[in-house]
């Protein structure tokens, strides 16, 4: 999120609607005009949570015994990667006794890997918007109804580019998501969700290490010096307490935290989240970690007054005291407190904007027996 997307304090956020949600419309509106030979406009569905939401129709083509209707997705005030898009529904009568089969249409991923809550060879519409379409065809037709639901997303292949799904090994286009049809603006949820099916799809490969990386640039250098393969990588972006919370529940036997300089000091001072807009590191606890390492006054003055922790351990570099080490430490004590596992061994590197090594601390159980053993 940047300065200028980072919403107002004043003016109240618009929700908006997962996926999920517009797809479970257009499916109820195609299903609505297979039966009856008109499209209901707008056309209401029931979200999970019991409230009832309308949407209007972008598109609509009856051919034969196959309708189709397409909505465009409102995510409100979110910075969603989808918002925008043409989500549309085909619905054909399925094989008798077949019940509701779902089909990737273009623009909608195909699951390649295992790990997820879809498994290999399904279209990538994730439970709870399967049981939203299934509700919706049992609506209009009963239960029991044999149909296929094909969902496709207008120019889905481009916006899955700009997502996780070609690392989790979803191919083809977006997911279907959602888990109340609602999108609450700057929840991150989306964020959120690949990072846990990103563990989950290590976890199910076999691989008993994971790395969490704040950006692309420590990604590279954490890959390069373990030498990972893709999927152990996971793009946690901000969110350390966010992944460390999954990973106490979802154990992977080893676990390194990789990140730059100004994200790795604010995790060494207790901030489990690194967005900028959750706080800035303290350059005077800075300065004192570099006095502990040998700094003079003058050296701890003009850490104090640089204008970015990346300057600070420049000026700290030249003086020939080296501060990324003691960061690295204080970050793994508080990654491992918020980890603290007996089973799950924690490490932490800290590299600069070139991919250079600037503090480590080695892998270590993450469990400290002075402190009860928190519940996964």
């Amino acid at each position: 999120m940047t300065a200028e997307q980072a919403p107002s304090e004043e003016a109240p956020l618009r929700r908006g609607w997962t996926t999920g949600a517009c797809a479970t419309a257009a499916t109820k509106a195609a299903c609505i005009a297979l039966k009856t030979g008109a499209y209901p406009d707008p056309v209401e569905i029931v979200l999970p949570g019991g409230n009832t939401v309308a949407f209007a129709l972008a598109r609509n083509e009856i051919l034969d015994a196959t309708a189709m209707a397409g909505i465009v997705k409102d995510a409100g005030d979110d910075p969603d990667v989808t918002h925008g898009a043409l989500v549309m529904s085909t619905v054909r009568p399925g094989r008798p006794g077949s019940g509701i089969t779902f089909k990737a249409g273009k623009g909608v991923g195909t699951v390649t890997r295992p790990g997820l809550p879809i498994p290999p060879g399904e279209a990538s519409i994730n439970p709870v918007p399967r049981k939203m379409i299934a509700g919706a065809v049992a609506e209009v037709f009963g239960e029991g109804a044999d149909f296929e639901v094909e969902i496709s997303v207008a120019g889905g292949e481009e916006m899955a580019l700009k997502t996780l799904n070609p690392r989790l090994g979803i191919l083809g286009g977006i997911s279907i998501l959602g888990t109340t049809g609602v999108v609450i603006p700057y929840s991150c949820s989306a964020w959120i969700h690949s990072i846990h099916r990103g563990v989950d799809v290590a976890r199910a490969m076999g691989f008993d290490h994971v790395a969490g990386s704040t950006g692309n640039a420590s990604e590279m250098a954490v890959q390069k010096f373990h030498g990972l393969h893709e999927v152990q990588l996971i793009d946690m972006g901000d969110f350390v307490g966010g992944m460390l919370k999954y990973i106490r529940a979802h154990p992977v036997p080893k676990v390194t935290i990789a990140g730059g300089v100004a994200k790795m000091t604010k995790l060494s001072q207790g901030l489990l989240d690194v967005h900028s807009s959750r706080g800035s590191a303290d350059l005077e606890g800075l300065a004192a970690v570099a006095v502990e390492a040998g700094a003079d006054e003058a050296l701890a003055t003009r850490i104090r007054g640089a204008n970015t922790v990346a300057e600070a351990f420049i000026e700290a570099n030249k003086a020939g005291i080296g501060i990324g080490d003691a960061i690295a430490k204080a970050a793994w004590r508080t990654a491992a407190d918020a980890l603290n596992a007996p089973d799950i061994a924690l490490e932490i590197l800290v590299f600069n904007r070139e991919g250079e090594l600037m503090g480590y601390a080695p892998f270590a159980s993450s469990h400290n027996p002075s402190r009860p053993l928190k519940r996964r």
